[in-house]
């Protein structure tokens, strides 16, 4: 192996170092969120509204900072593809740590009133701005740096980042639930894993800048090749893309969001108020041991869309997802911990091999000039009608017929819908990233 290809090869691994870890903090910050949703927010911010209501708000407060999202990726993706991935990669690190450190310092509803749910609301739409320009940077630092044959491989270490960063969060969480009382957990020791972000931030921080910049940017910045203004540009051109885009997340990212927030909720509610009433820790524990299947089969759903190609790995990813959405609560119900742990864990099967091949789809779906704001916000719509509130509805879904299969029928709708998108996509395996002309052909 010659000096340059040395240095090279050492490049890449940085550049996957640096996308997973700092992927999988941000997603940490994101999710911790999530995971105090569905614990003590609506206790201890939204309780006024009475404890019903206020977990349906708590969960409107986890779905409002997808509205945010768009945003993000607008100005994340028009500045990545002006001044470089790098750049914006290091800006939204930065960002969703301080917004998440600051929840772990705020005061609640019983000390400053409804000052309290109110900036607990903007610091989630400051996360939800962070995250919609974060996704679209790391995916396409690891796949502009990426061998042909491995773009998948490459693109699936931000995806794993989502599980990676699920894991941590709700390990911290039962760390700490068993550790302390309920009554510890509910008055400062949920505040800790908020306030631990401040730790991995600086970690994340000190990688991502030892990363190169993308190859295919610096190209179009020696060819002067920036387009003056890429979203006129993406609109005007690949708007069809942007919804596809959208259209072929919406149900990995609403099931992925049952996983993150749901789930848990709805397995430690007490009986009389329509859940399984478990404990937390073992339920806790159970979703992140399931994790490492959404991890697993995230990186699996990479290195075989390198083989046979990203719709076809998309498409049996969706099949099974749609296939398990209803059975699964069956298992769900029976209230015993590893029949719950069982039917998270078969889930994501399908959740890992239709998430593991989207950042190489969906680079190859635009071309270099463009290509930080389609997959941008093509990602960031998606969530909206995807995750944003798949909690809240689920709930909603569940108060209405009183059965929890119901939900599964829901899942099932929008992963039809997911299917029917990424289907319309003609393969784009395999195409030049580093010109304008690599465009994705629909059918």
């Amino acid at each position: 192996m010659t000096m340059t290809a040395a240095a090279k090869q050492a490049e890449r691994r940085k550049v996957l170092a640096g996308t997973v870890v700092g992927t999988t903090i941000e997603w940490y910050d994101f999710f911790i969120y999530a995971q105090a949703a569905g614990a003590v927010f609506a206790t201890l911010y939204f309780a006024p509204a009475g404890e019903t209501v206020g977990q349906i708000v708590a969960w409107a407060s986890l779905g409002i900072s997808f509205l945010f999202r768009p945003l993000g990726a607008i100005v994340a993706g028009h500045l990545g593809d002006r001044l470089g991935r790098k750049r914006m990669l290091v800006l939204t690190l930065i960002l969703m740590g301080l917004a998440t450190a600051l929840i772990g310092v705020l005061p609640t509803y019983a000390q400053i009133g409804v000052a309290a749910p109110v900036l607990l609301v903007l610091l989630r739409v400051l996360q939800g701005f962070s995250a919609g320009g974060e996704w679209g940077g790391a995916a396409l630092m690891s796949v502009e740096h990426a061998p042909e044959n491995k773009r998948g491989f490459f693109g699936a270490y931000p995806q794993i980042g989502v599980p990676l960063g699920m894991i941590l969060a709700t390990a911290t969480m039962w760390v700490i639930t068993t550790t302390l009382t309920e009554e510890q957990f509910l008055t400062w020791g949920w505040r800790l894993p908020f306030l631990f972000s401040i730790v991995l931030i600086l970690v994340g921080y000190f990688i991502r800048r030892a990363v190169e910049e993308s190859p295919v940017f610096k190209e179009l910045q020696e060819r002067k090749g920036e387009s003056a203004a890429p979203l006129k540009t993406l609109f005007s051109k690949h708007a069809k893309e942007v919804v596809l885009a959208a259209l072929i997340f919406i149900a990995n990212n609403a099931a992925g969001y049952l996983l993150i927030a749901f789930f848990s909720a709805y397995a430690t509610r007490p009986e009389a108020e329509g859940g399984l009433g478990l404990e937390r820790p073992p339920v806790l524990l159970a979703t992140t041991l399931a994790s490492f299947g959404w991890l697993a089969f995230t990186l699996f759903g990479g290195i075989v869309s390198d083989r046979i190609g990203r719709v076809r790995t998309f498409q049996i990813g969706y099949v099974l997802l749609g296939i398990w959405a209803v059975p699964m609560w069956f298992l769900i119900d029976t209230g015993n911990i590893f029949m719950y742990l069982l039917a998270l864990f078969l889930m994501t099967v399908g959740l890992g091999l239709s998430y593991g091949p989207q950042a190489a789809l969906y680079a190859e779906m635009f071309p270099a000039d463009v290509r930080y704001s389609g997959v941008s916000i093509g990602y960031a719509i998606g969530a909206i009608f995807g995750g944003a509130f798949a909690p809240l509805i689920a709930d909603l879904v569940f108060g209405a017929t009183g059965a929890s299969w119901t939900i599964g029928l829901y899942i099932l709708g929008v992963t039809i819908v997911s299917l029917v998108a990424v289907s319309l996509v003609k393969e784009p395996k395999g195409v030049a990233l580093n010109t304008r002309s690599n465009e994705v052909v629909t059918v």
